[in-house]
């Protein structure tokens, strides 16, 4: 019975992809149709997508009588690192996930020493410490719905445009509580109320916030 045809499979169902298609994900796997569905080597299929970088965990499920499931998490990208005309795309935990010729349509962060980026592997730079807070910055940015173009990364101190002409300039930690108690995105809403689109917002401690009309 466990041999019948009735166990060769006849489908493969992908959920929760994002990131790649549905059949890319299948392409990827690589699991045969027709074979049968008990031989189907599930350690395998998985250990081989996950050494692409994308994917973080994968969940593999028979539903019998022939179909297959494959319920993938997909790591996000949030962030661009540019560095030797190239931009290092790397996830909320500083794992690099691929390299691209063109910027992408997430933050691009500017000014970090690159030491090595290997796709699956985190990121080396020299400025661990002001990477790992600029990251949980973009973290509190995300959740308050506000979004950077680009970060100018100099010593301790970093520039986030908004616009071209729009920067908010502090630390990461400050910037970071600056998003988180709201006082940033209220500065913000001010600014797009009067139609103001350049100038420095500086960004300092115990909730310090100034204006500069002037853009260098």
């Amino acid at each position: 019975m466990i041999n019948s045809e009735l166990f060769h499979i006849d489908s493969v169902e992908i959920e929760n992809n994002n990131y790649y298609t549905v059949e890319q994900v299948k392409e990827k796997a690589g699991i045969k149709i027709g074979e049968n569905i008990f031989r189907l080597k599930k350690n395998s299929i998985k250990d081989k997508l996950l050494k692409d970088p994308y994917f973080e965990n994968v969940l593999i499920k028979r539903k019998l009588p022939s179909t297959v499931i494959l319920d993938v998490t997909e790591r996000t990208e949030k962030a661009a690192v540019f560095n030797k005309n190239a931009y290092i795309i790397i996830d909320a935990n500083g794992l690099v996930l691929r390299t691209a010729d063109k910027a992408p349509k997430i933050t691009v962060i500017e000014g970090l020493t690159v030491k090595r980026a290997k796709a699956g592997k985190p990121l080396e730079i020299e400025e661990n410490s002001i990477l790992t807070d600029t990251l949980n910055m973009l973290k509190s940015m995300e959740d308050s719905d506000l979004f950077f173009k680009k970060i100018e990364i100099s010593n301790v101190i970093i520039k986030a445009h908004i616009y071209d002409q729009l920067i908010c300039e502090g630390t990461p930690k400050n910037l970071g509580e600056s998003i988180k108690n709201g006082n940033l995105e209220t500065a913000l809403y001010e600014m797009y109320s009067k139609g103001i689109e350049r100038g420095i917002i500086k960004i300092g401690t115990d909730n310090y916030c100034s204006f500069d009309p002037n853009v260098e």
